[in-house]
C-alpha cells in the first residue's frame, strides 16, 4: 500500500510539473505574440527586407548653343513575379486568357523570337513559380511605353506580376566629338557587389552636381537569393543638375576633323587642338586624338592638359622677357654664326641653317633661331636667372591654369634653387627645353598677346542649371590686366605676324584671305617612352586670327611617329591651324552677312500665314488689334499696312500653286500634298521661299522645294 501511494505521489508530481510547464509555455507564447509581437515581426522583416539606393537621373551636359553633349538614356529590365496573387487566382485564369495575345505582342515588339517561343518561355516560368523571372534586359524607353499597353501588363503589377526596373546608360550623342573633355561616366559592380562609378573630364569635375541625390527603394528577399522591389516603398531621388559648357559643336567638329586629317596622313602618335575665344578665355573646342594599336584614332587621353617640352613656341616668352627688361629691341642685330653656337662644350644648333651670320631679333624670331633665343636667355640672365623665371610667374606658367578639369598636369619650370639646375638650363629654356608646359598653358600666353596683354583664365563651363533655370553662372576671369608694356606687346604682335608673312609659316599662309599671327615649334621628344635620339618630334603651332582684330586663338600640338617624313611645326601643325582658321573665318564672315541682312527692313519677317481661324485665334489671345480684310477664305496671312496688321486672303485653287511663304511647315505640307505636289524641305522654322512661284499651274508629279528660315 505504501508503495502504491509513493508511486501515485510521484505521478501527480510529474503531472503537476507538466501542467506548470505547459502553462509557462503557453504564457510565454502569449507574451511573445501579444506583447513582443511587433518587435519580432520587425526582426523577421529585417531578415527579408532591405533598403537599396535608387540612383537619381544624371544631369545633361550641353554645348553653348544648347546641343546635348552627354546625357542619360533610361533603360528597363523586365521581370515577372509568377506567384503574384492576381496571376494565380482562379487557377491562373487571367494568365491563361492573356497568354497567346501577350506572346504575339512581345514577338512583334522585340522581334528576336516568334510568338510560340515567347509562349513556351512564359509557360515555363509560370510552371516553376518563378518570383523574379527575367523576361528582357535593357528595354528602351519607347519599347517600355509600348509594353505597358500590352495584354495582361496593362492590368498593373498585382494582377500581371510584371516588375519594371529602370536603369540608365550615359550616351554622348556626338560620339567622338570632345569625348575626352566632356568625359565618361561609367559604373560597374566590384567584388563586394558595390556599384562603383569612374568618371573623367567634366563628368568627374562636376560629378556631385550631375549625379543628384540618391533615393531609396525597399526590396524583399525571395527564394533563390533574388530581391524584388516592394511597390510603393520608393523614396524619390533628386535628379542631377545640368551643365552648360563653353564648347561649340561646330568649332569642335572643325578642329577635330582638321586634326584627324593630319594625324592619319602623318601616322602620328597623339595630338591635340584647342580653340579659345580671345576676349573671354572660353574654350570653344578641345580635340584630343591618340593612335590605337589597330591604327585608328580615339580620344583616349586629354593631351591638351599633359605637359611636355614645348620647343620653339616658348620663344615668345624669351623674347617678351628680353624686350620688357629693355635688353634688346626687335631691330637689334644678333650673331647667328650660320645657326651654330658652342656654349661650354655644348653645341646649340638651329634646325635650318641661316643664310646670314647676323640677323635682327625680329628676323631670328621669324626663322625660329635656337641660337638667338639661347643667347638672349644666357647673355642677359645667367647672372640673375630669377629675373627670367619672374616672367614665367607673371604669365602664370608656374602653376596649373585652373581649368574645369581635374586631370590637368602640374607644369615644371625650373628655378636656380633646384638641384638639377645647371649652366645649360637657362639657354635650354630659352628655346623650349628643360621646361614642361601643357598646350593649354602655351595657348593662354598667346591668347594674352592677342587680347592686348590681358591674360584670361581658360574655362569650360558657362553655368549650372536646374529645370532650365540658371543656379550658378561663370564669368570670364582676368588673371592679369597687362602681361607687359604696350611697346613690348606691339613688338610681339609684329613678330608673330612676320612669322606668317616672312618666316617659318610663310608658305602656309601665303594665300590666306586674312592675316594670322603665330609661332611654329619643333621639339625632340624625351618622355620616358622615347629618348632624344629615337627620332620622335613634337610639332606645334600657336597663334591667333584675324591678326588685326583677333576673335580666336588656337594651338595645335602633334607627336609624330619615330623618323616621320614630316615633323617640322610649319609642315605638320601649321596646316591644321590654317584649316581651322579658314573655316572659322568663313563662319564669322557668314555671321556678319546675316547680321547685316537682319538689320535691314524685311517684310518677310513680319509675314505669318496659315489657316485663317488659327491666325485670328492667336491674335485675339494676344489682344493684338488688326484689320480683317478676309471674307470667307480659309487661308490668310498678316500683312503690314503702315505699321497696322492686316489679315489678307491667300488664294487657294487645285489648279494653281498657292503662296505658302510665312506658313509653318505643317500648314504648307497640308496644302501642297493635298494638291499632289511632292515637297522637299530645307531648314527649320517658317517658309521663306518656294521653288515654284505662287500662281503657277500645277503639273503632274511636280516637286517643290521649300526653304525654311
Amino acid at each position: 500500500m505504501e508503495v502504491k501511494k509513493d508511486i501515485l505521489w510521484r505521478v501527480y508530481l510529474c503531472f503537476l510539473g507538466i501542467v506548470a510547464l505547459s502553462v509557462l509555455i503557453i504564457g510565454k507564447a502569449f507574451y511573445i505574440q501579444q506583447v513582443q509581437g511587433a518587435y519580432w515581426k520587425s526582426v523577421s522583416d529585417s531578415l527579408h527586407l532591405e533598403y537599396r539606393a535608387l540612383d537619381a537621373d544624371r544631369g545633361t551636359i550641353y554645348s553653348e548653343d544648347g546641343s546635348m553633349l552627354s546625357t542619360s538614356i533610361p533603360f528597363f529590365d523586365i521581370h515577372i513575379d509568377f506567384l503574384a496573387d492576381g496571376l494565380r487566382e482562379k487557377e491562373g485564369r487571367r494568365f491563361k486568357e492573356n497568354l497567346d495575345s501577350l506572346s504575339i505582342a512581345l514577338a512583334g515588339l522585340f522581334k528576336d523570337q516568334n510568338a510560340a517561343a515567347y509562349k513556351k518561355q512564359l509557360q515555363a516560368g509560370y510552371k516553376k513559380k518563378d518570383r523574379y523571372f527575367l523576361l528582357k534586359k535593357k528595354v528602351s524607353f519607347q519599347q517600355y511605353q509600348e509594353l505597358r499597353r500590352f495584354p495582361l501588363v496593362r492590368l498593373g503589377r498585382n494582377k500581371s506580376g510584371f516588375i519594371m526596373e529602370d536603369t540608365e546608360k550615359r550616351l554622348t550623342p556626338f560620339g567622338l566629338l570632345a569625348n575626352r573633355t566632356i568625359g565618361l561616366s561609367r559604373s560597374y559592380t566590384d567584388g563586394n557587389r558595390r556599384v562603383v562609378t569612374q568618371n573623367v573630364g567634366l563628368e568627374k569635375t562636376y560629378d556631385s552636381l550631375l549625379r543628384g541625390v540618391s533615393g531609396k527603394r525597399l526590396v524583399r528577399r525571395i527564394s533563390g537569393g533574388a530581391f524584388v522591389p516592394v511597390e510603393g516603398s520608393e523614396i524619390e531621388p533628386e535628379n542631377g543638375k545640368d551643365i552648360v559648357t563653353t564648347l561649340d559643336v561646330n568649332v569642335q567638329d572643325i578642329a577635330q576633323t582638321a586634326l584627324m586629317r593630319m594625324m592619319i596622313a602623318n601616322e602620328a602618335l597623339e595630338g591635340c587642338a584647342i580653340v579659345m575665344e580671345v576676349a573671354t578665355g572660353k574654350i570653344k573646342a578641345m580635340a584630343n586624338l591618340g593612335r590605337m594599336p589597330d591604327g585608328t584614332y580615339f580620344e583616349q587621353d586629354n593631351y591638351a592638359l599633359k605637359t611636355s617640352e614645348p620647343g620653339s613656341t616658348i620663344k615668345l616668352v624669351t623674347l617678351m622677357a628680353a624686350l620688357e627688361d629693355r635688353y634688346v629691341t626687335t631691330s637689334d642685330m644678333i650673331e647667328i654664326n650660320g645657326g651654330s653656337w658652342m656654349l661650354n662644350g655644348r653645341h646649340i644648333r638651329d634646325a635650318e641653317k641661316s643664310p646670314k651670320s647676323f640677323m635682327t631679333i625680329k628676323e631670328s624670331f621669324e626663322h625660329s633661331s635656337n641660337v638667338a633665343m639661347a643667347k638672349l636667355a644666357y647673355n642677359y640672365y645667367s647672372k640673375k636667372p630669377a629675373a627670367f623665371i619672374k616672367h614665367y610667374e607673371t604669365l602664370h606658367l608656374t602653376g596649373r591654369t585652373g581649368i574645369d578639369l581635374k586631370e590637368e598636369f602640374r607644369p615644371l619650370v625650373k628655378n636656380p634653387k633646384r638641384k638639377d639646375w645647371h649652366m645649360q638650363t637657362l639657354p635650354s629654356m630659352g628655346f623650349g627645353y628643360e621646361v614642361m608646359l601643357s598646350p593649354l598653358q602655351i595657348l593662354m600666353v598667346y591668347n594674352a598677346v592677342a587680347n592686348n596683354g590681358r591674360l584670361m583664365k581658360p574655362y569650360l563651363v558657362n553655368q549650372v542649371e536646374k529645370d532650365g533655370m540658371a543656379l550658378q553662372e561663370y564669368e570670364p576671369h582676368i588673371l592679369s590686366d597687362k602681361i607687359c608694356s604696350e611697346k613690348t606687346l606691339k613688338d610681339l604682335q609684329d613678330c608673330m605676324m612676320a612669322v606668317c608673312t616672312d618666316g617659318t609659316a610663310k608658305k602656309i599662309f601665303s594665300d590666306a584671305v586674312y592675316r594670322a599671327a603665330g609661332k611654329t615649334g619643333t621639339a625632340k621628344v624625351n618622355d620616358g617612352r622615347f629618348k632624344y635620339n629615337d627620332g620622335v618630334y613634337q610639332s606645334s603651332f600657336a597663334g591667333y586670327f584675324p591678326a588685326e582684330k583677333p576673335k580666336y586663338s588656337c594651338i595645335v600640338v602633334i607627336k609624330n611617329k619615330p623618323h616621320a617624313r614630316q615633323y617640322f611645326g610649319g609642315a605638320v601643325a601649321a596646316p591644321v591651324f590654317r584649316e581651322i582658321a579658314d573655316k572659322l573665318y568663313a563662319l564669322s564672315v557668314e555671321e556678319q552677312k546675316l547680321y547685316i541682312v537682319s538689320a535691314m527692313v524685311d517684310s518677310s519677317s513680319y509675314r505669318w500665314s496659315g489657316y485663317s481661324s488659327d491666325v485670328k485665334k492667336v491674335l485675339d489671345e494676344l489682344e493684338f488689334k488688326y484689320a480683317d480684310s478676309l471674307s470667307s477664305e480659309k487661308w490668310g496671312y498678316i500683312a503690314d499696312n503702315h505699321a497696322q496688321p492686316v489679315m489678307k486672303a491667300i488664294s487657294v485653287t487645285r489648279q494653281m500653286v498657292p503662296d505658302v511663304k510665312g506658313m509653318g511647315l505643317k500648314d504648307a505640307l497640308y496644302l501642297l500634298e493635298n494638291m499632289n505636289v511632292k515637297v522637299e524641305v530645307k531648314g527649320k522654322g517658317k517658309v521663306t521661299g518656294q521653288s515654284i512661284a505662287a500662281g503657277s499651274a500645277i503639273g503632274k508629279g511636280q516637286t517643290m522645294v521649300l526653304e525654311l528660315n
